[in-house]
């Protein structure tokens, strides 16, 4: 049971000028998922239903949300970064930032507080109050009383750090959970670097990447060339789910993540890229990827918001789609991706080159080639391609245009793009 669903105690966890605000907290279990809203529904039976157990998708949800696999160690005992939580990280920095809050997850009397400022925004306190009560979404806090203080003593990440996001409804940065959506907002790397146990060079790097961004080689090959968080929904039916095609299965990400990026307690190894990685004497991994990917399948891609395309000019895009552009050749079926059958090499694709001094990160993978990225919710995660070299829709179709000779005109392209925004 995650800390949320027992707030019973959490009135000790805030400053003191905040005890009197929450003498009747209590709150729901923030499972409840935001919809999205729009579409047709035919475009929402294009996502497969589940097909795994409830029970299993629950457990999934949970895991997804709450589980560090016991990334603590590196992440406290390494990285140390509770004491830059616990010091310096007031709720105000760690929106800017684009860490998240769960408002479901929010006591009645810790949002009346918030919304008449009685409760600070600019204290470290009320980021360790947050995270008592489980309403970081991505970061997993133990809090302890201290001489007579509640004191972070531990943290550690989950996958909701950077595959989720909230719907802002309470206000920017604090809303509903939207699994599954990239958190495009997050600077992760800017939080990594302010880790005390990393050197300068490493610093740099980490502050090199953006929000939005992230290297999941990095610590493997020493390289630095930050890919676009991508999203975990639309996956179900799709076998090559990462950008490369690594894996057959989410499950084979989900380790490699798991292990070899938040530190969680396992092994991973790639005789292909020869990554092979042990942490921990334990393994708190396997038991736990099928139900993750249980839930992680069960994600559908959400339909665009209503009237945030021309339907006429999408129409006319879906016939370039299908001809004059022939995007359909390798954006065919129900989940716009050739990507169970065939994978593409860098010639291939328009994403490559990568930018002056960044390498190719195809070369950095197992496979050494490109997966054909499913189509379905890509109006939702802008900017594009694995390396976010494309801000619009408008400027991948462009691109494609000029690299592949299709002889669009501008409205063509025009057209193609609205298309792509009714996915």
């Amino acid at each position: 049971m995650s800390k949320s669903e027992t707030n019973a105690g959490v009135c000790k966890c805030l400053p003191a000028a905040m005890a009197a605000l929450l003498a009747g907290c209590g709150a729901g279990d923030g499972l409840q998922e935001a919809q999205p809203t729009g579409g047709t529904p035919d475009e929402a039976a294009a996502s497969p239903a589940p097909s795994a157990p409830e029970a299993a998708i629950e457990a999934g949800r949970r895991i997804f949300r709450f589980d560090t696999f016991g990334d603590e160690t590196q992440w406290t005992d390494a990285l140390r970064m509770h004491e830059v939580i616990r010091k310096a990280v007031d709720p105000k920095t760690a929106l800017s930032v684009g860490l998240k809050v769960d408002a479901e997850a929010l006591p009645a009397a810790v949002v009346k507080g918030i919304q008449d400022g009685s409760i600070p925004l600019t204290s470290a306190e009320t980021t360790v109050a947050l995270l008592k009560l489980d309403a970081v979404v991505g970061l997993d806090g133990h809090v302890e009383t201290v001489d007579g203080k509640d004191t972070l003593t531990r943290v550690g990440v989950t996958c909701a750090l950077c595959h989720s996001t909230v719907d802002d409804s309470f206000a920017p940065g604090i809303g509903k959970r939207l699994d599954g959506w990239p958190n495009r907002d997050l600077d992760v790397g800017a939080i990594i670097a302010l880790s005390p146990a990393l050197t300068t060079k490493q610093k740099a790097v980490y502050s090199s990447w953006g929000k939005g961004r992230y290297d999941p080689r990095y610590n493997q090959d020493d390289r630095n060339g930050p890919q676009v968080i991508p999203p975990a929904y639309g996956l179900a039916g799709i076998h090559r789910i990462t950008v490369t095609g690594d894996g057959e299965d989410i499950a084979y990400w989900n380790r490699y993540v798991g292990v070899t990026q938040m530190g969680g307690h396992g092994r991973f190894t790639e005789p292909r890229t020869g990554v092979d990685v042990t942490n921990g004497e334990d393994d708190l991994i396997s038991s736990k990827l099928p139900a993750l990917q249980a839930y992680q399948l069960s994600l559908a891609a959400p339909s665009p918001p209503a009237g945030s395309f021309d339907a006429a000019a999408a129409g006319r895009g879906k016939a370039l789609f299908d001809g004059k552009a022939g995007c359909v050749a390798c954006h065919g079926g129900p989940a716009f991706t050739d990507a169970n059958t065939r994978l593409h090499t860098p010639a291939e694709v328009v994403s490559e080159p990568e930018a002056e001094g960044v390498p190719s990160y195809a070369s950095r993978s197992a496979t050494r080639q490109y997966r054909t990225a499913p189509l379905r919710g890509v109006w939702q995660h802008p900017p594009y391609f694995h390396n976010g070299s494309a801000p619009t829709l408008e400027a991948v179709v462009t691109t494609y245009n000029g690299r592949k000779s299709l002889g669009l005109s501008a409205a063509e392209i025009s057209d193609v793009a609205q298309y792509l925004k009714s996915l």
